[in-house]
């Protein structure tokens, strides 16, 4: 589902479970990145990197651009894990001040609003971290040593 999709339905069919989530750009083009980010400006940080750094980050041929992970979290109140972290990713990258900046080097990705999301309920043994690192070292393996182009850690 695009990043559009999940705003315009208030993200009604993501669950309210731990999990894993992907950013995907099914597009074999060459990227076009944006001079200035649309993302939100949280503790008055301005979230555009230079175009010079998002040209280093970017992996050719690689469609997954972002794994990132949704914990259930004790703010003393209950969390919807996938649900809200996509929720506040989505919110970022429409400018709102979120802290979310995990992942902000797509919001500078021209078309970034059509690229797909994709979840995956943890509810077995393993926690969303530990599947998280399991796709990160896949694709670091599959990738000669590269993290996906906006997993700037993992």
């Amino acid at each position: 589902m695009s990043w559009k999709r999940l705003r315009d339905t208030n993200l009604a069919d993501v669950p309210c479970t731990p999990g894993v989530y992907i950013v995907y750009r099914a597009d074999d083009s060459p990227p076009r990145f944006l001079q200035r980010s649309p993302a939100g400006w949280f503790k008055s940080e301005d979230p555009t990197v230079p175009v010079e750094r998002l040209q280093a980050e970017w992996v050719p041929g690689a469609h997954v651009l972002n794994v990132g992970k949704a914990a259930m979290r004790k703010h003393g109140r209950e969390i919807n894990a996938l649900h809200e972290r996509l929720g506040e990713y989505a919110r970022y990258g429409a400018g709102e001040p979120i802290a979310h900046r995990g992942g902000r080097l797509i919001w500078q990705l021209a078309g970034s609003d059509e690229l797909l999301v994709a979840w995956h309920e943890v509810t077995w043994a393993e926690t969303p971290r530990a599947y998280e690192q399991r796709l990160l070292a896949s694709f670091v393996e599959q990738y000669g040593g590269r993290r996906p182009f906006a997993n700037l850690t993992g």
